[in-house]
């Protein structure tokens, strides 16, 4: 039995309600039913009743509840003494992007549950490094977004979303369902300052060089369109401010969320995070 599976089963045994669990889990409830299930198939018996009402615990699960808050309680003490013993461990995380993306905050929640010793740093960093510092050691861990330069990373994909054209919401090409790439040759485009990341430039480039403003930021990217009629790409699914609309775009491989860091760093802070990561992305 795996700790976490553990884990959510108290859950579940508390709450005796599996979407007050999942809410309290920070997760959804169909990945919280299949835990459960599983569980029950490595026990070889029953451990919730379920009905419209709610659950209730079997003997079976009575039992296991008491032994699991043991083995939890216990888990936690060893964690704790061995966090003392080797010192205040650190992580540093670059984040590029929009920090309120759900996956964002369930990874959040559940590194803090795995790890609750551990210092977490964060760096925000900018649209011109899409590594976040990890070429400059400046961070452990990157969460990202690709294609970039993977030359001595190694990179994990998380999530793929589609991509959209940005338009001012009176652009006469907002109302279009859909759009192509060869809609917007005509087009000044955002670009990112000399010396980005050459592969990265191009992606968010539609595959080939465009003039318009200079920018940094996704804040810069949305003045850009809002002040100069700019277009530039962006992930679908994120809010945008009233004024500014996104369309579709039918010919743009999806941008891929990833996590990255440096190819050989054993660190075991960085393996869990992207074992984590991997799941809160899942959901």
């Amino acid at each position: 039995m795996e700790l976490r599976t553990l884990r959510y089963f108290v859950a579940v045994a508390e709450e005796l309600h599996f979407g007050r669990a999942a809410t309290r889990l920070h997760m959804t409830q169909p990945p919280l039913s299949r835990a459960i299930k599983q569980l029950e198939a490595e026990v070889g018996a029953l451990l919730l009743d379920r009905s419209p009402a709610g659950v209730s615990l079997t003997p079976v699960g009575t039992v296991l509840l008491d032994e699991a808050r043991s083995l939890l309680d216990h888990a936690d003490r060893v964690r704790a003494r061995v966090s003392s013993a080797a010192g205040a461990a650190t992580i540093t995380v670059g984040i590029l992007g929009n920090l309120t993306d759900p996956g964002v905050t369930r990874l959040a929640a559940a590194y803090r549950r795995r790890h609750p010793g551990i210092d977490i740093r964060i760096r925000d960093t900018d649209l011109t490094d899409p590594t976040c510092g990890l070429r400059a050691a400046l961070v452990d861990v990157a969460l990202t977004r690709a294609p970039f330069d993977e030359t001595a990373l190694t990179v994990r994909t998380l999530r793929s979303d589609p991509v959209g054209v940005v338009l001012r919401a009176d652009d006469p090409l907002a109302g279009r369902g859909r759009l192509r790439l060869a809609d917007l040759d005509d087009r000044r485009w955002f670009q990112f300052p000399q010396g980005t990341d050459p592969v990265w430039q191009s992606y968010w480039n539609g595959g080939r060089p465009h003039e318009g403003a200079v920018v940094r930021t996704v804040q810069e990217c949305q003045q850009a369109v809002l002040w100069n009629g700019s277009v530039g790409l962006a992930p679908l699914g994120h809010d945008l401010p009233a004024e500014l609309a996104v369309v579709p775009l039918t010919d743009m491989l999806p941008s891929r969320v990833v996590a990255a860091w440096n190819e050989g760093d054993t660190n075991p802070l960085i393996r869990s995070f992207v074992e984590i990561a991997t799941a809160a992305y899942r959901r």
